[in-house]
């Protein structure tokens, strides 16, 4: 859902400027460059959808020799996000607007060792099926910007997507481990939820969760 523009947050999150690259600024400068970025070599991690911010920035928080980019298309929520990594100080991350379909404009070949994707728009109409963020078009980019070795984490308490996100995975080579259509069941210590998942799970919806790791095929 597109939240209502304020236009106050395009001059606010400026205040930000060493935790986020905002709608219009320079983001051709980070491919390749990502451990010049941060200013060491470390585990490059991303998520897609960041929203206000609340999974990223604890992520960050539990691990700090991790480095953390999250995009996101909104600058009206990512600023939230971009204040609380300021708040606590978070020298391990950035994040951007950003069109998840240029993610290859963004991330050199293998430079990434993980992507989360987490409750993401499920586009329910079929036509629509490309812009799901687990469509064949969005995992041929995942794969180019993944290392050898490099995984996907999904979360959705959407069914219907999380369905048909196992079937293009497995037909594109991916290899799925830790699914389940009910993740809070397993009562995990170390998930960490988003805003999303507090308030669906409240309300009784199961989530589902899957690790995908990168066709082997692709290095």
């Amino acid at each position: 859902m597109r939240l209502r523009r304020k236009p106050w947050i395009d001059t606010a999150i400026l205040d930000y400027a060493d935790f986020v690259t905002p709608l219009g600024g320079d983001w051709t400068q980070f491919a390749g460059r990502w451990a010049e970025t941060f200013g060491r070599t470390a585990p490059l991690h991303v998520e897609i959808g960041v929203g206000k911010g609340d999974f990223l920035t604890e992520l960050a928080a539990r691990n700090p020799n991790v480095n953390y980019v999250g995009l996101e298309a909104q600058q009206g929520v990512l600023y939230f996000a971009a204040r609380k990594a300021a708040e606590r100080g978070l020298a391990n991350v950035r994040m951007l607007v950003f069109d998840a379909a240029r993610l290859t404009d963004l991330f050199a070949p293998a430079e990434v060792d993980r992507i989360y994707l987490n409750f993401s728009d499920p586009w329910p109409k079929k036509r629509h099926a490309k812009r799901r963020l687990t469509s064949e078009f969005f995992l041929a980019r995942y794969a180019a910007v993944l290392k050898v070795d490099g995984e996907i984490r999904f979360k959705t308490d959407n069914m219907g997507l999380f369905d048909y996100s196992i079937e293009t995975m497995e037909r594109a080579g991916w290899h799925l481990s830790r699914v389940t259509h009910d993740l809070h069941a397993l009562d995990e210590d170390d998930n960490i939820m988003t805003e999303y998942e507090r308030k669906f799970s409240a309300r009784g919806a199961k989530i589902g969760r899957l690790v995908a790791r990168r066709p082997s095929e692709q290095a």
